[in-house]
């Protein structure tokens, strides 16, 4: 059994979701690890990760637009708007999706659908340069 980790570096330029698909399966690959287990991690509280439909960008706009209105950016609902209207809603719409995924890895491929990509989702209005760790176990 081997473990072996890094972290991507995702810079984006305000909400939305960028897919990290092809740094994950690249990465994955130059590891020679045949088969385990992919953790891959977000390491903030106002980005996320999502598996997501990759095919039509229109999933994507449209979960961006469910989120907007799930959330509502108005600092009058939030005590915690040290860092803008969009801090606390950030903040939450991270609660409501995953910080952290498990991807099997098969034939040195992390296994998704054919459809399937991963994605950071950022939920703050400006953009940032966010870090995702990436660990694979196996043999």
């Amino acid at each position: 059994m081997r473990t072996t980790s890094t972290i991507v570096r995702v810079r984006t330029h305000g909400q939305g979701l960028f897919e990290i698909t092809r740094d994950i399966q690249d990465w994955v690959r130059d590891t020679a690890i045949h088969d385990g287990l992919l953790t891959v991690f977000c390491r903030h509280t106002s980005a996320s990760l999502t598996i997501q439909e990759n095919a039509d960008p229109d999933v994507q706009y449209d979960l961006q637009t469910f989120f907007k209105q799930l959330v509502r950016e108005d600092p009058s609902l939030y005590t915690h708007t040290s860092e803008g209207a969009d801090d606390m809603p950030a903040h939450i719409r991270s609660a409501l999706t995953d910080v952290s995924l498990s991807i099997p890895v098969m034939e040195g491929r992390a296994v998704l659908g054919t459809w399937q990509g991963v994605y950071l989702f950022e939920h703050r209005a400006r953009g940032h340069e966010r870090q995702v760790v990436l660990q694979l176990m196996g043999v």
